[in-house]
């Protein structure tokens, strides 16, 4: 059956809730065409079948609850519990090598990016709890990051309308260029708007900088006496 063909008689049958489930699922590293299936849904409120707002609403719980999920299944099970029954969840030690070597590359930045990342995303919950990431620091960029990416998917449908097929090729393509662009343009309006703040924080630090390199020459110039 085709995908799509696949996806209408879900939400024929189910309404929102294919959105909430599936996403769910997803996270959990399940088979579901999460990205595909919410430009889907954006176009059926383009049609007005289903209310956009909704949407957004319910694809941010699916996708949050299914982040927390793995996040917590990580933090209390261990490396060693996924080493065993990853295969279970379709987590390979390739992909966990993967998500690795990518928190490597960008540290806990990747639970926000990691959604426009295929192959890594349905992971980086895991890993977060495996490395035992304070909850409320993994909350932040996972659930800041869930908002974006439902929106952009489901904005998909809704502003392009018929065209979402070739819009959402296209950015599924650069995703994970967009994502950074969003983040570097998000970070310079935050420095620019709090720059006095940063400059004046700065300033503090210096004075105690000077201090300690003297304090340091001054130790170094005793014990040489010495």
């Amino acid at each position: 059956m085709d995908m799509l063909k696949w996806i209408q008689e879900l939400f024929a049958s189910y309404g929102y809730s294919v959105l909430f489930f599936g996403l769910l699922l997803e996270f959990i590293a399940l088979p579901f065409p999460g990205e595909t299936t919410m430009a889907f849904a954006g176009f059926l409120s383009y049609t007005g079948r289903l209310d956009f707002f909704t949407l957004v609403i319910v694809a941010f719980i699916g996708t949050t609850v299914g982040m927390t999920i793995t996040y917590f299944i990580g933090l209390k099970a261990g490396l060693p519990f996924i080493q065993r029954y990853g295969k279970w969840f379709m987590f390979s030690p390739a992909k966990l090598e993967k998500t690795q070597r990518w928190f490597e590359k960008y540290g806990s930045v990747l639970i926000s990016i990691g959604y426009f990342i295929p192959g890594v995303r349905h992971f980086t919950g895991y890993f977060a709890g495996i490395i035992a990431l304070p909850f409320r620091k993994f909350a932040i960029y996972a659930y800041s990051g869930a908002l974006f990416w439902v929106v952009l998917f489901l904005g998909i449908g809704k502003i392009f309308g018929p065209q979402w097929m070739g819009i959402f090729h296209l950015i599924e393509s650069y995703a994970l260029w967009i994502a950074l662009g969003v983040l570097a343009i998000a970070a310079a309006i935050v420095i620019y708007r709090y720059r006095n703040a940063i400059r004046l924080r700065l300033l503090r630090r210096k004075p105690v900088a000077v201090l300690e390199t003297k304090v340091e020459v001054k130790v170094k110039e005793t014990s040489k006496t010495r």
